[in-house]
Formats: structure tokens, sequence, C-alpha cells
């Protein structure tokens, strides 16, 4: 059997390009994003998942990888893949935003723990939110409607040589809106009881101004704080999927 360059290079493309939209947004997702998920591991993913998909994609243009071309193609997908992953990482950013506005009515935004997989400092409550989140996710089945989601992605916008998406910016800056308000569904519980709490303190101070309220009301806002999150957590489940089907919805809008 004998190959011409021209189905040499279709061969290759047709790996080569779903490989770095599947890597860049790998890259840029929750979970396979982390700092502690290896970045050798990572490229592995990519390419089993780019060789496992390739049969089922659309017709990729028979252009050279690395000429003028298709480095322009090559930027396109790096641009599509990461801002998929974005929206897809927005909805646990959500649960970091809720766990934070928990943390500080609780009187714990103080106690804050490194994020393994942002590297940064998040408090105790929300780092809880995401390993719950992480779970959950996984439970789901979400790393195989990802799977999916990647595939419907390349039938919405093919790889081509052409502009981005008109309104992927945009959709994507819309979608922080719904981020926000995932967060403020998740901690609105919590943070409801507390101001309670609070306000009941309040009241006390006013009837009784010896009662050293820092000293009685900060172990009770804490105790407080754990009380309702725990009786919200069988409220979590169904927010975190839907707030996680409306990112995976999201992940296709920005493509129309």
């Amino acid at each position: 059997m004998t190959l011409t360059p021209e189905q040499l290079i279709g061969f290759v493309n047709m790996v080569f390009w779903p490989f770095v939209r599947i890597t860049a947004l790998l890259m840029a997702s929750p979970l396979f994003g982390a700092r502690t998920f290896p970045v050798r591991q990572r490229i592995i993913l990519g390419m089993l998942v780019a060789i496992l998909i390739s049969p089922l994609l659309p017709a990729v243009p028979a252009i050279q990888a690395f000429s003028a071309e298709g480095m322009l193609i090559t930027a396109q997908q790096v641009v599509i893949g990461v801002a998929m992953g974005f929206i897809l990482q927005m909805v646990f950013g959500a649960l970091v935003v809720g766990g934070q506005a928990i943390a500080t009515s609780m009187g714990l935004g103080f106690a804050a723990t490194i994020d393994p997989q942002n590297g940064v400092q998040v408090p105790v409550i929300s780092q809880f939110f995401l390993i719950l989140a992480t779970l959950v996710f996984l439970a789901l089945n979400g790393h195989l409607v990802l799977i999916e989601t990647i595939v419907e992605s390349f039938y919405l916008w093919p790889i081509a040589l052409g502009p981005l998406p008109e309104n992927l910016a945009m959709h994507t800056v819309t979608w922080i809106a719904e981020v926000f308000k995932g967060a403020l569904l998740i901690a609105l519980p919590a943070v409801a009881a507390i101001l309670l709490v609070n306000l009941a303190f309040g009241v006390m101070t006013r009837a009784a101004p010896q009662i050293n309220i820092f000293a009685v009301g900060f172990p009770i806002t804490i105790i407080a704080g754990f009380i309702m999150i725990m009786l919200s957590l069988p409220v979590f489940l169904p927010q975190f999927a839907a707030l996680l089907e409306a990112g995976f919805l999201q992940m296709l809008v920005i493509l129309e």
C-alpha cells in the first residue's frame, strides 16, 4: 500500500488538530487541569481521546500543520479548547465563591488552605465544596459527558481555516453572571441562617450590654454555620448537577 503526501497529511491532521483542541480543553478544565494531574498523563490522555474519536469527526482540511494556514488553525483550536475548559472551570469556581461567602459569614474567612487544583489559597469551606463537587462530578460520569461534549463541538464548529465563533467572547462573559447566580443559590441557606443568628446576637447585645458577645457569639456562629452546611447538603447535589448541566450546554452554545 502506498500513501501520497496529501493522504499522509490528511491522516496526521485528522489526529493532530483534534488533539490540540482536546489538550487545550483538558488544560483549562477542572480535575484534568489540576496541578496534581501530571502533564505527561494529560498529553497521553488527549492523544488517546483524539485517536479514538478521529474516525467520528468531520473531514479536516488538507493543509500542512506547520504552514502559516496550519498555525492559524492550530491557534483557533487552542482558543476554542481553552474557552470550553474555562466554562467548566467556572462551574467549580461558583463553589469557591459560595464557600467563601459562607466562611466569611461564619467567621472562618481567615481559615484558608491551599487548593491543590489551582495552587491558590481558598477558605476551608470552599475546599470542602470542591472535594465534594469532584466526587459528584465523577459519580455523575461528568468525565464521559466531557468527552461527548468534545465530539459534539467538532460538529458545531468543524476544523477549518476561518474566524473564531462570532459570539464566543460574549457567551463566555455572559456565563460568568450565571456562575455568580449559582454561587448565591449554594451559599444562600447557610448565609441566611447565620444572618439570623447575628441579628439575634445584636438584639441580645442591646438587651444585655454586659454580655461578652465576642466570647459567646463567635463559637455559636461557627456551630450554626456547620449545622446549616450539613442540613443543606441534600440540596447541594441537585444545585450542582443543574449548574454542571448548564455548563456543558454553555460549552456548546459558545460555538453557535
